[in-house]
């Protein structure tokens, strides 16, 4: 699966990799549901730092279409709660 992560380019991340990425996605939902913002911090560098450690980046100039496209390590809450969809950023 491609994934993009926005401002650092695109990963190819296995689907066996998933579910752990979808727990991950998980909390990050519950964090913004609750509005605190060190938990939020925290969920989404967590999310970001596992997607960077299981994928393999892939070339620059690379024209792979993205599955699934990731917010910055710097998004606001209101940015990233604008991205979710009924399944989060990560599909189950």
């Amino acid at each position: 699966m491609i994934v993009r992560i926005m401002g650092e380019g695109q990963l190819d991340v296995s689907n066996d990799d998933l579910a752990v990425l979808n727990s991950l996605d998980d909390a990050l939902e519950s964090a913004i549901e609750s509005g605190n913002e060190d938990e939020f911090r925290s969920a989404l560098h967590g999310l970001l730092e596992n997607v960077r450690k299981v994928g393999k980046a892939l070339p620059a100039d690379s024209l792979e279409p993205s599955e699934l496209i990731l917010p910055p390590a710097d998004a606001s809450i209101d940015e990233v709660s604008a991205m979710l969809g009924d399944e989060g950023l990560i599909p189950d």
